[in-house]
């Protein structure tokens, strides 16, 4: 053992390796802290997979490359174009085809002996648990917050260590929970983060946006907390969370401490409302003062007088606008400083990508008097899909 902190291996090994694993995984079984006996439990380990998106993409690649027995893959989304600058695990061929089998296919290039057991549900309070019952391991690489809290509760309540990562732009973080570790060395995801940060503070990598290849980095280091909790060696992040910086390219670890104050995990719970995708501000305001694509042309079409504010980025502003609109970030809006800007005079809609951050930006109007504000359902990209096929969605 290379550690002493190491935990004992999560998996038993299998009893043989055929002459051609012998030869396939010859460079893990030179290695002494990994050998025979070591592959054997790789052999042996059951993992699943939430999500084939970017960081399961080089996950479930690297996985089964590793010799991982079988592999559960939790997806019920379809390959788009966008995908292809991370979602390395699918290619230009699977465009429109369920990414599920999408990345069997490439899973099965990569190594025909491992057993792939396709999952293509979306992950809900009524499953999780039954379904990680059934796995050794379960790497979470989901993109928000209500799933995070899902995978990290049935986790808990089916008593099995997880590895999670996440990304944003040029920034990610690993850490290993695990409410049941031996030596009382027990932790969860809420003793990182006790509550879901506010609704429209954190953005999604669709709205924010991710290097690339920074998937790869955060996939590969996930991976290898995988191996070392499967076989029992090193040690694990288990009370560290890893957060790498590309830009700066710096690796740091940062102890997590169990959080005195938190409550035992007993029952899965309705996590869409405990984490307020968009806040009860945004939903009110939008509520009764939305308007579609189609209607906002129509008033365009007729002359009828609108301000039409972009409430997105100067970056996104850039890739795609609606002729006629003015930008105005939302955090101007929300901070007060534009409001003596706006027109008292006229109606004002505002739009973003797609509809959530536009929401915000309502509630903070209607809130200083613009009682007559509405916002564009679906933002700019249903505005590309229903009204001008000829503009670029993002």
């Amino acid at each position: 053992m290379s550690s002493n902190s190491s935990l004992p291996p999560l998996v038993e090994p299998t009893a043989e390796l055929s002459r051609d694993e012998v030869a396939r995984y010859s460079r893990h079984l030179i290695i002494p802290d990994v050998g025979m006996d070591g592959q054997k439990r790789l052999k042996n380990a059951k993992v699943l997979v939430i999500g084939a998106g970017g960081l399961g993409s080089p996950a479930l690649l690297y996985l089964a490359a590793a010799g991982v027995g079988t592999l559960g893959i939790v997806e019920f989304d379809e390959v788009d174009t966008s995908n292809l600058q991370r979602q390395i695990i699918h290619g230009e061929p699977d465009v429109g085809r369920p990414k599920a089998e999408s990345a069997r296919d490439s899973i099965r290039n990569v190594n025909s002996d491992v057993q792939v057991n396709l999952h293509q549900f979306r992950l809900e309070p009524d499953n999780a648990v039954e379904l990680f019952r059934e796995y050794d391991l379960i790497l979470d690489g989901t993109d928000n917050f209500a799933t995070r809290y899902l995978v990290n509760d049935a986790a808990v309540l089916a008593g099995k260590p997880y590895v999670w990562g996440s990304i944003y732009r040029f920034e990610g973080q690993v850490s290993v929970f695990w409410e049941d570790a031996p030596d009382g060395r027990g932790l969860n995801y809420r003793d990182l983060y006790p509550e879901a940060p506010p609704p429209g503070m954190v953005p999604s990598c669709a709205e924010g946006g991710v290097l690339g290849v920074l998937c790869a980095s955060i996939g590969s280091v996930m991976v290898t907390e995988a191996i070392k909790l499967i076989t029992g060696i090193g040690e694990p992040l288990l009370g560290r969370l890893m957060v790498y910086d590309a830009l700066d390219m710096n690796y740091r670890t940062i102890k997590l401490r169990r959080d005195p104050e938190r409550q035992p995990i007993t029952e899965l719970i309705d996590y869409e409302a405990f984490c307020g995708v968009v806040s009860e501000e945004g939903q009110a305001a939008a509520v009764g003062s939305t308007i579609t694509a189609a209607e906002l042309y129509e008033m365009l079409e007729a002359g009828k007088p609108v301000e039409l504010i972009d409430v997105r980025e100067p970056v996104e502003w850039d890739i795609v606008r609606i002729e006629g609109a003015k930008l105005i970030p939302k955090d101007r809006i929300l901070s007060g400083e534009v409001l003596s800007e706006l027109p008292q005079n006229k109606p004002i809609t505002l739009y973003c990508k797609t509809g959530v951050r536009s929401a915000e930006a309502l509630a903070a109007l209607k809130k200083a008097g613009f009682a007559d504000a509405t916002h564009l359902q679906g933002g700019v990209v249903a505005w590309a899909r229903q009204v001008d096929p000829s503009l670029p969605v993002y």
